[in-house]
């Protein structure tokens, strides 16, 4: 099959040799687990247990709310012992809501759903199947599987490309998956291949794992429509867009999917659970972690249960040679660095590494000399230096403009750039700033929409205050109207009320002359007013 090269890209020291010949092994149970309910993108799961309950391997513990969401499941039998906040395995350090398990140690499973048969089963049924499992991309990306199961209901879909390519140092977890389990990884990549109804699916690993490439050949050569294809090693060939590229010589449309141009990716360690939630009825409860780094003292590929805490698994691996200079969950280049060895194991962590000082060295940033050796190197074809300037400036709205949300933060530019500028760390803040303004900018709109309700509302209560003043006004004049009216018919009928006999009114009497009856002295008459207000003035 015909290969396609991406631009630029880096040949970073792989430093695999530190834990690529261990043999996965499961880790002990620990004391207690720190199930998050957010291990996925989008919406948290919603918690169907509370604390004292009693639960059993397997047992749906928190629920998916929502189409982009993923339910969680307890990874063993034991007691719930609480519901609430624990530190999240992100640089934040900010807490959670998580459920902690205290194992029992019986190892009890719960009632779990009949085996499916796949090749005969709808793609419904097997999407519904990854959706109760939980399953997301274990590649670190943590996008809720069962979503990208349906996507052949909207898009032209032929093809499936399965990421074996594991490019980042230090990371061998895909890899001892690839060697030791590679039957149950074909049969997963085979179920999904009938689910999204493709022509083919493509298992792309990279040449520079040659016993996975080989066991992965050997378990698909009874299966039609299933290629493995080995890919050059280059970082990042992870990356879902690059890799599409190399082995379909299609280009991803900037701020589109791969589905655009009818190709759909998963992880091999996707393919696994698969298997597993569909043959077995198991759901996602535990992934493989590479423990690596020269902090540690025996470095290993670790089988652990979702929620263990991280210093159990280093404890497993013999603890640390000496204090680590960092700390990440994930690979060196696209990794987080973690706050604390207390923080649990998730379904995207791939990898922790507790790296030396020696490991870390880096030297002292200086000014830009304008190279353009993070040009040469960067993949997506952007330009790191003018970006990084402009982000200086703060102008983030010029670096978006020439392709700022395109940069995969791969960190090819800071590895490769000889003045030691870590420009991905520019990237990375400006992507996380345009997050903040964009929420902002929702925030007021959704506050300028909502003031223009409230002044529709106002002017409507206005108008009904108008209205019903005018209606009270019509009333009031009508029944003054009638008044008249009928006030009118009553002085109408008098003449004939007289006719009838009433007496007739007794004429006014005429005016008495009070100086003579003071004169005369008949009756008592009344000082005159001139008088009254005469004696009123002082006299």
């Amino acid at each position: 099959m015909k290969l396609f090269l991406f631009r630029g890209g880096i040949h970073p020291e792989g430093r695999k040799e530190l834990s690529v010949d261990k043999a996965i092994e499961r880790a002990p149970l620990p004391e207690v687990l720190h199930i998050p309910l957010q291990q996925h993108v989008g919406v948290p799961a919603e918690p169907v247990v509370e604390a004292g309950e009693y639960v059993r391997k397997g047992q749906l513990i928190g629920r998916a709310n929502g189409v982009i969401s993923a339910s969680v499941h307890a990874p063993t039998s034991g007691e719930i012992i609480g519901v609430g906040g624990h530190t999240a395995p992100h640089p934040s350090g900010l807490p959670v809501r998580t459920i902690t398990l205290r194992p029992d140690g019986k190892e009890e499973w719960d009632i779990l759903p009949p085996p499916l048969d796949a090749m005969n089963e709808t793609s419904q049924g097997i999407a519904r199947r990854v959706e109760w499992a939980g399953i997301v991309g274990m590649g670190g990306a943590a996008f809720p599987s069962a979503v990208k199961l349906n996507l052949q209901e909207k898009y032209p879909l032929h093809t499936l490309i399965i990421n074996g390519a594991e490019c980042e140092p230090y990371l061998t977890s895909d890899d001892r998956l690839m060697r030791e389990r590679a039957r149950e990884v074909i049969d997963g990549v085979r179920i999904m291949h009938h689910a999204l109804k493709v022509k083919r699916a493509i298992i792309a690993v990279e040449t520079n794992k040659p016993r996975a490439l080989s066991e992965l050949r050997i378990a698909a050569t009874p299966f039609h429509g299933i290629d493995v294809l080995g890919v050059p090693a280059q970082y990042p060939m992870g990356s879902e867009r690059h890799l599409v590229h190399v082995v379909t010589g299609r280009e991803t449309p900037s701020k589109g999917l791969t589905a655009d141009i009818g190709v759909v990716v998963h992880n091999v360690g996707t393919a696994y659970a698969v298997h597993e939630a569909v043959r077995h009825g198991r759901p996602l409860i535990s992934r493989i972690v590479t423990i690596s780094g020269r902090a540690v003292r025996e470095p290993r590929n670790i089988e652990a249960l979702i929620g263990t805490p991280i210093s159990h698994l280093i404890a497993f691996c013999g603890g640390l040679t000496e204090e680590p200079d960092k700390l990440m969950i994930g690979g060196p280049m696209m990794g987080q660095p973690l706050p604390s060895t207390d923080v649990p194991v998730i379904k995207g962590c791939n990898a922790v590494l507790a790296l030396t000082a020696e490991e870390t060295a880096r030297g002292k940033a200086m000014p830009c000399i304008r190279c353009g050796v993070c040009v040469d190197v960067c993949p997506c074809g952007l330009v790191p230096l003018d970006m990084a300037a402009l982000i200086r400036k703060e102008d983030l709205s010029a670096a978006d403009g020439i392709g700022l949300n395109d940069c995969l933060s791969c960190g090819s530019c800071s590895y490769a750039c000889p003045s030691h500028i870590p420009l991905v760390q520019y990237f990375n803040y400006a992507k996380g700033r345009m997050k903040i303004v964009e929420v902002e900018k929702q925030q007021q709109e959704v506050h300028k929409r909502l003031s223009e309700q409230r002044a529709v509302r106002l002017e409507r209560e206005m108008q009904k205050k108008k209205e019903m003043l005018a209606q009270r006004k019509a009333e009031a004049e009508a029944r003054r109207k009638a008044k008249e009216a009928a006030a009118g018919e009553t002085s109408s009928d008098a003449p004939a009320t007289a006719a009838a006999g009433t007496p007739t009114p007794t004429p006014p009497l005429k005016p008495v002359n009070e100086d003579a009856v003071r004169k005369t002295g008949h009756g008592p008459a009344e000082p005159p007013v001139e008088d009254i207000s005469e004696r009123a003035s002082g006299s």
